[in-house]
């Protein structure tokens, strides 16, 4: 079987390298690059404190009906249904509705780019939650204290909150990105030339199918291993700060 391995990868690895591995790591950037702007916004909207109607409540009712129209935060509400959704539905689910769909409303956009929103969308969900987590992390005696020194809100969100959530964030974010490395793998449902795009044409061709996945898992843990190492000697690089 080893022999046959590596008369297999000789014989195609610009498929499996060149365009599978790189197709794979396209797909993951982009996912995690835009995921994490869409996320951000996401976060934020979930933390607003946005309420059109609270001028209903000139009484200040603690319960009731119009309590909760005058606290009701569309944004917020809107950025937690979005959460909800794409963390409860399969991310092969979305890939079905993203390509069927966005095709149908800009007709100049192919498979792989409708793979690669959607794959930026479900990660933003994920993102946003890191985002959420990381901010709420940070003592809130800190936020007090800078608003008592008169920060605005938004200055005191970039200048002291956001430096040590990031340290949090940027970890969390890292080990996304892994896992959208490993998730690509359900995009080879629609061809779109990543590392199990690259398998299924391999044993189209060679009928080794045991052979071609073990060469492909073996990739997939070289990328993940080497990306986990990476992550990890920089978040202990950032604790040591």
């Amino acid at each position: 079987m080893l022999e046959k391995m590596l008369q297999l990868f000789r014989d195609y690895w610009q498929v499996f390298i060149l365009e599978g591995l790189k197709y794979t790591l396209i797909l993951s950037a982009l996912a995690v690059f835009f995921g994490v702007i869409l996320g951000a916004v996401i976060a934020f909207g979930r933390m607003s404190d946005i309420k059109p109607l609270h001028f209903i409540n000139k009484e200040h009712k603690k319960k009731g009906f119009i309590h909760w129209v005058s606290n009701f935060n569309p944004v917020s509400f809107l950025c937690s249904v979005y959460t909800e959704v794409i963390r409860g539905t399969p991310l092969l689910l979305q890939f079905y509705v993203f390509v069927f769909l966005i095709p149908k409303i800009i007709p100049s956009i192919n498979t792989f780019t409708a793979v690669a929103i959607s794959l930026a969308f479900n990660s933003a969900a994920y993102v946003s939650e890191l985002f959420r987590s990381g901010i709420q992390a940070v003592d809130k005696g800190q936020t007090e204290a800078a608003r008592s020194l008169g920060m605005s809100k938004q200055q005191t969100m970039m200048r002291v909150v956001m430096p040590q959530a990031i340290k949090n964030i940027l970890p969390a974010v890292g080990n996304e990105f892994v896992a959208i490395v490993k998730e690509t793998s359900m995009a080879s449902t629609f061809f779109v030339g990543e590392l199990m795009t690259s398998y299924l044409k391999v044993n189209g061709a060679t009928y080794l199918a045991l052979e071609a996945l073990t060469i492909i898992g073996i990739i997939y843990l070289s990328v993940t291993f080497t990306l986990s190492k990476l992550i990890g000697a920089y978040e202990r690089r950032l604790n040591s700060k």
